[in-house]
């Protein structure tokens, strides 16, 4: 059900900015930003929205942490082959509302759909809740590291949702529930809360060499790794993309070697809490930028 000239993803989009959510447009028909940085240029100004969805039917991303939002992603199963791992099997669920329905059951607490919900393209479902005062919760994936369960993802800094309006694959987001988002419950924030990060120790740039040339790119390297670890908690990703893109320069100009500086910056980035992942594809993506504008050292 697409709209073609982009009106009703318009309607859609002004009422989301209207609950002060941060929303950006989506490719349409598609789940991928239509542009860069969307995370810092979402926005809840009504005349760039306006201006922004008159170009095309633009599906209408929500950039969860600017929002202040944690939203909970119920998946459904993708194709037959996609079933949960024995330790969910056991309890017998089938997709990502029975996970959490059996973590409510083991904390003693009601299940949280009283909240603003939105039914996916897929069947599954997107729980809103206002995240925690002053805490910067990330993103979660499944089964991984923090993460709550199989088909139970967790969008808050640093993530997107799809939000209500949106069509792909030919079906909606359609909302379900239009009553108030709910605080995050106690508990889920609890097992969404990072480990407490290790001591940190600083990190030096040791670099073989005399002189005004050596001298000159230890400060260089040793200053962009600090860019990274010195960043806040909302700027960890930018600083390390910033930090890639002016070694990326060096490293292109023949001045420092490759592995040496993904190296000193995914230290870096793993000392405050990135993800490895995360951070790796930042790196990447920093470097190939710098590689652009190749620099040397006189």
């Amino acid at each position: 059900m697409p709209y073609p000239d982009g009106s009703a993803q318009l309607s859609f989009a002004l009422d989301a900015a209207s609950r002060d959510w941060r929303v950006f447009p989506l490719i349409p028909g598609d789940k991928r930003p239509a542009v860069s940085d969307w995370e810092t240029r979402a926005t809840t100004d009504p005349d760039r929205i306006t201006r922004a969805w008159s170009v095309a039917a633009f599906n209408i991303g929500i950039a969860t942490g600017p929002s202040g939002l944690v939203v909970i992603d119920l998946d459904k199963p993708k194709h037959p082959g996609d079933t949960p791992p024995a330790a969910w099997a056991e309890h017998g669920v089938t997709d990502g509302a029975a996970v959490l329905a059996v973590l409510c059951e083991r904390h003693g607490q009601p299940f949280p759909g009283d909240t603003y919900t939105v039914r996916t393209w897929s069947g599954g479902t997107h729980l809103y809740f206002a995240a925690p005062e002053g805490e910067p919760l990330r993103n979660t994936a499944g089964d991984s590291a923090r993460g709550l369960g199989w088909k139970v993802d967790t969008r808050a800094w640093g993530g997107l949702v799809v939000g209500a309006g949106s069509v792909f694959g030919g079906c909606p987001y359609e909302v379900v529930n239009d009553g108030p988002v709910a605080p995050l419950p106690g508990w889920l924030a609890e097992l969404l809360r990072p480990a407490p990060l290790p001591p940190q120790t600083p990190i030096r740039v040791a670099l073989m060499g005399r002189g005004r040339r050596a001298a000159f790119l230890r400060s260089a390297a040793n200053g962009e790794v600090e860019r990274v670890t010195n960043s806040g908690p909302h700027e960890h990703n930018n600083s390390l993309y910033i930090a890639s893109v002016a070694l990326g320069q060096l490293v292109a100009g023949g001045e420092l070697a490759e592995a040496d500086v993904t190296g000193w910056l995914l230290t870096a980035a793993l000392q405050i809490g990135q993800g490895e992942r995360e951070a790796q594809r930042t790196i990447a993506s920093g470097l190939t930028a710098g590689a652009r504008r190749p620099r040397t050292v006189a």
